[in-house]
């Protein structure tokens, strides 16, 4: 009896709405990926992508969510620089407490 891997058409699905929405919903979503701002490189998207590529699912799938996981962190300390930095205190009332 052959055991047939749905493995390849998976990927290929995977690798093809990836597609899709950096065509169509990325370039109108208004931000970019916080990992590749942070650190430059692959967005998201590319790097999953490529984990698909190169690597078996199970693999990518891994990959992809340490890379969220990453992203995620990335954005906090990106979010965190940015107040930071956009923070302009004159006057001092406006920084206390009511």
């Amino acid at each position: 009896m052959e055991i047939i891997s749905f493995e390849p058409l998976a990927k290929t699905m995977a690798i093809n709405s990836i597609a899709t929405y950096q065509k169509y919903i990325s370039p109108v979503k208004g931000f970019s990926c916080p990992h590749r701002l942070l650190h430059g490189g692959d967005s998201c998207s590319n790097y999953v992508k490529r984990m698909l590529s190169e690597q078996k699912l199970h693999d990518a799938v891994q990959s992809s969510i340490q890379r969220f996981q990453d992203c995620a962190a990335s954005s906090k300390t990106l979010t965190t620089a940015e107040t930071r930095s956009n923070f302009r205190c004159i006057v001092i009332p406006c920084c206390l407490p009511l």
